[in-house]
């Protein structure tokens, strides 16, 4: 099979391979999906960097996390019925060297979700690592119906997630962003109310979103902790919460005092380590959401398998305001 891959981290120009390379068969209670698009995730990107500092996990990567395909071969103790299934899947490169970056990837049958016929392999293949986080990060704290979320960063594509699951369940959606297209693109996913936060102080950001939730936040998604912190603090109502899956600074200072005497509790959250549970939960949500209507992302760059290293650089140097997909 046609596959990408890497034998040692750096630019993407520098170290990923096209070529040819054996076409895996599923284990045991795995499928194997033709693949017919992978997202680009900022994970992915991360990993092909060494950004964590980790190295190399297996001698060859083939990268990407998420797809989207049709089944065409199970392993023993998978239905048959399954051959032939339009599918979305996630987490396909946790904990295993061979992700999605290739005409066929063997993963868990639980990780391959059906993708309804009139969702694209396009938007199915986008869906895995942002949604689930999303959807984690949405519900951690407990049922979010009747109650006020705020979503900081709301026009990424977690954010977009976000957004979409908290008004389909009941909240009060209210998003942050930092441009005009950003607003557009939070309204679009979901939110009740947008709050532009380019060009104004903290303490005005503070009276915008107080203005739709004079009561206070109770549940903030978080995606720069490090800056926001102080921010979130000071929206959130008693016993209020935050889930956050990242931050610039990796090791940030904390408001503990206030936190404490309003009794907020922090959810820290990466996505390759949730609950079994919750994937297959969130999984079961995300279709609900996009059988119910929900847009989805805009896709704004399309590249063959053979131009990924120009993929992974349109989202390294984040050219690309919607999100990046490899089509196989």
């Amino acid at each position: 099979m046609k596959a990408a891959w890497y034998e040692r981290q750096g630019a993407p120009s520098e170290v990923l391979v096209v070529g040819e390379t054996t076409t895996s068969e599923p284990e045991p209670g795995e499928v194997r999906v033709r693949v017919a698009a992978c997202g680009v995730n900022p994970g992915d990107v991360k990993k092909r960097q060494d950004t964590f500092g980790v190295g190399m996990p297996y001698p060859r990567v083939i990268p990407h996390s998420d797809g989207a395909g049709v089944i065409d071969d199970v392993g023993d103790g998978v239905p048959g019925s399954r051959v032939g299934e339009r599918v979305w899947c996630f987490g396909a490169q946790s904990y295993r060297p061979f992700g999605t970056a290739a005409e066929y990837v063997t993963l868990p049958s639980e990780q391959s979700v059906p993708l309804g016929d009139d969702v694209s392999f396009e938007q199915g293949a986008c869906l895995g690592i942002p949604g689930i986080t999303a959807h984690r990060a949405v519900h951690v704290a407990g049922p979010v119906g009747g109650r006020t979320v705020l979503v900081q960063g709301g026009a990424g594509a977690v954010g977009q997630c976000a957004l979409g699951l908290a008004r389909h369940a009941g909240a009060l959606a209210i998003a942050t962003v930092r441009s005009e297209r950003d607003e557009d693109v939070a309204q679009r996913a979901g939110a009740h109310h947008v709050v532009r936060t380019d060009g104004i102080s903290v303490e005005e950001t503070v009276e915008r979103i107080r203005a739709h939730a004079p009561d206070g936040i109770d549940h903030v998604v978080e995606v720069a902790f490090s800056s926001n912190i102080a921010l979130d603090e000071e929206l959130l109502g008693l016993g209020g919460s935050i889930a956050t899956y990242a931050t610039g600074d990796p090791s940030p200072r904390i408001p503990f005092w206030p936190l404490v005497f309003k009794n907020i509790r922090l959810f820290f959250l990466g996505s390759d380590d949730f609950p079994a549970e919750a994937k297959s939960v969130a999984a079961s949500g995300l279709n609900e959401i996009l059988e119910g209507g929900w847009p989805g992302f805009e896709i704004e760059a399309r590249f063959p398998l053979e131009s990924i290293a120009e993929a992974h650089e349109a989202v390294e140097e984040r050219r690309a305001l919607g999100r990046v997909v490899v089509t196989i």
